[in-house]
């Protein structure tokens, strides 16, 4: 009865990431049309999750009393309306607009991490949750790759696309996945509960929170700028960069959907963590090295390794964290911290390319730079974590 919830899951964040990684090689550009700048388009990349980090706490411990269901499905439904409005956007302040929206409603992902700690026991949810890493990974493969391909028809083709996607992703929800948190489990809406009593029924879950959250700034700081990065100093054009991060999903389905499978038979969570930081920091530090297209190829997969070693890992940590009724929390809690460095790592990115502008030779050196020494601050952070969880009853 459990692998059919956990196969609709996957399908749901899978078409989710799918339109997520449209967006990716487009919108810089996108934004460049309507005359945006290096430090405008970090404002419009991470205005998004800026939103999210507002959001998630208030989403997270709606689906605790509610159930994860009514929740993805909403969030879902905001996507859509998002994307559409992005697409049929005439002025930069209705890219803004259509971010905020998208941003306010992007419960999605840590919704669906919630429910799946909801159906699988606590050893298995690092395991479990590399699903979502490998939904990202497939989605970065397909999700950039036609995006790029529909820029052959308008620019704004990829967004209504992405919205009919969330579209069809919400109705799949609606119609066929199970509501995963029954109601014994529920909040108590009677019942508040004080951040300060959210932090106590996660072990170290601040911790955590901090390795995340400067393990994704480094990371979006990458992920914000590649697109001006590879079209300044390559000359490539979205599809290209979507062909690229394409090989970025390729690697995530590869790592999060066997290989860290493997690993975490013999080794800890904290010691993969750790890993995937160093990892992401020597990426980060030789990207701007690149001299061709066999370098980039070869110092991306670097960063795509590191991503796909920290992110389960560190979530998987966190649902093991707490006991059931407060999965949407301690989750909506890590998805807050992660929504804050995608809102920090793109305003840093966009300001700290903007230095770099009057350099082609160099350009993108100095964000890339500063994400590597962002990921060495995340490895301490990792390193502080203990080499076992406290286990919970359940």
């Amino acid at each position: 009865m459990r692998r059919s919830p956990l196969i609709l899951i996957f399908l749901t964040v899978f078409i989710d990431l799918i339109g997520f990684g449209i967006v990716i090689p487009v919108l810089p550009l996108y934004a460049r049309d309507f005359g945006a700048s290096e430090l405008t388009n970090g404002w419009l990349v991470g205005i998004y999750s800026a939103m999210q980090f507002l959001a998630g706490p208030l989403l997270g411990r709606l689906s605790d009393r509610v159930g994860r269901r009514p929740v993805l499905l909403m969030s879902l439904i905001g996507t859509a309306v998002g994307f559409f409005i992005m697409g049929a956007a005439q002025t930069l302040l209705w890219l803004f607009i259509a971010r905020i929206i998208d941003g306010i409603s992007g419960g999605n992902i840590a919704t669906a991490q919630a429910y799946i700690a909801d159906i699988t026991a606590p050893e298995e949810r690092s395991k479990s949750m590399g699903m979502i890493g490998a939904a990202f990974g497939l989605g970065f493969i397909f999700g950039p790759a036609i995006g790029g391909l529909l820029t052959h028809f308008s620019i704004s083709a990829p967004f209504y696309f992405a919205g009919i996607l969330a579209a069809v992703n919400a109705l799949l929800v609606w119609w066929r996945l199970p509501e995963s948190l029954s109601r014994e489990h529920r909040l108590n809406p009677e019942k508040p509960a004080s951040l300060l009593q959210v932090l106590k029924h996660g072990w170290n879950l601040p911790l955590l929170m901090a390795c995340s959250f400067f393990s994704i700034t480094g990371f979006s700081m990458m992920t914000t700028n590649f697109a001006l990065f590879t079209s300044e100093r390559f000359g490539y054009d979205a599809r290209h960069t979507g062909y690229l991060f394409a090989f970025v999903g390729i690697i995530g389905v590869l790592m999060q959907g066997g290989i860290l499978r493997r690993v975490l038979k013999h080794y800890s969570e904290k010691q993969i963590a750790a890993t995937g930081c160093v990892l992401l920091a020597l990426g980060l530090l030789l990207l701007p090295l690149s001299s061709g297209t066999a370098t980039l190829l070869c110092f991306t997969a670097v960063v795509a390794m590191g991503n796909s070693f920290v992110m389960p890992t560190l979530n998987g940590l966190a649902s093991q964290s707490a006991d059931r009724q407060w999965q949407g929390r301690v989750i909506g809690l890590m998805q807050s911290a992660g929504s804050l460095g995608r809102w920090v790592g793109p305003f840093l990115a966009g300001w700290l390319l903007s230095k770099d502008a009057a350099h082609p030779g160099i350009y993108g050196r100095t964000p890339f730079w500063a994400a590597a020494a962002i990921l060495i601050i995340a490895l301490a952070c990792a390193l502080q974590l203990p080499s076992k969880p406290v286990a919970l009853e359940e």
